[in-house]
C-alpha cells in the first residue's frame, strides 16, 4: 500500500458501530483509499482489521455500497507493482460532501 495511514490517524477513526445512530449522509469520512477507478471511503475502524465505509469498485456507481472492508485485503492489492494508495490530501468531511458518494447514492 502506498502512503499507509499512521497508527495515530487510524486511532482517530470511530470504532465499528460507534456511528450507527448517524445517518449515512452525516457519517464522517476519515480516510480515502483509491486504485484506478476504485475508491474506498472509510467511516469506522475496529482498530485491527475491519473498516466500515462506502466502496465504489471499478467506477461502478450502480453497485457501490456501504459495507465492511478488510484492511489486509486493501493492502494486498498489487497489479504489476501498482498498489492501493491512501489519499494523503484527503480532507475529513461528511459523506454528503463527497461527490462520488453523492453520485452513487443519488443524493444530488
Amino acid at each position: 500500500m502506498e502512503n499507509q495511514p499512521t497508527k495515530e490517524k487510524l486511532n482517530e477513526i470511530p470504532t465499528l458501530y460507534e456511528t450507527d445512530h448517524i445517518s449515512t449522509k452525516e457519517k464522517i469520512i476519515h480516510l480515502h483509499f483509491f486504485f484506478g477507478a476504485s475508491d474506498w471511503f472509510i467511516a469506522e475502524f475496529d482498530n485491527r482489521e475491519t473498516f466500515f465505509g462506502f466502496v465504489i469498485l471499478n467506477g461502478d456507481f450502480e453497485n457501490a455500497e456501504w459495507g465492511y472492508i478488510s484492511f489486509s485485503e486493501i493492502k494486498s492489492i498489487n497489479f504489476y507493482g501498482m498498489q492501493v494508495d491512501n489519499d494523503i490530501h484527503w480532507d475529513v468531511r461528511k459523506a454528503s460532501e463527497v461527490e462520488k458518494i453523492c453520485e452513487a447514492q443519488r443524493w444530488f
